[in-house]
């Protein structure tokens, strides 16, 4: 005789079906698991650390423009009563200073560049 049961149309035969886990895979299970936990941890903890660094060095550049705007608000005071910085005086000299030794090299440049030309 047949130990099979119809239950809505369908033969159901005792017993369960697939895989009886053993011990060992539930051991195994949890070891993996709390390694996947050790591996997730560390993970949030470099996240933290390198965004903790972003958020100092954003802070430290914030501090440097600080810096820097409080500059030219003494500087714009300055010009206001009617005196120049020192430091403009620099910049502006500076600036012509590599004008013209852009305007000469330029000049340079085109004379070498006409005597190779005609240098047959």
């Amino acid at each position: 005789m047949d130990d099979s049961k119809v239950i809505g149309g369908k033969v159901k035969k005792p017993g369960k079906r697939g895989r009886k886990p053993a011990k060992i895979d539930l051991k195994a299970k949890l070891e993996r698991s709390r390694q996947s936990a050790r591996e997730c941890r560390a993970r949030k903890k470099l996240r933290y650390q390198y965004l903790e660094e972003l958020v100092s060095s954003r802070e430290r550049a914030i501090c440097a423009l600080r810096e820097e705007l409080e500059m030219y608000k003494q500087w714009c005071m300055a010009m206001d009563q009617g005196k120049i910085p020192s430091e403009i005086k620099a910049l502006l000299t500076g600036e012509e200073q590599n004008k013209s030794q852009q305007n000469s090299s330029r000049h340079l440049k085109v004379g070498k560049t006409d005597a190779n030309t005609n240098s047959w």
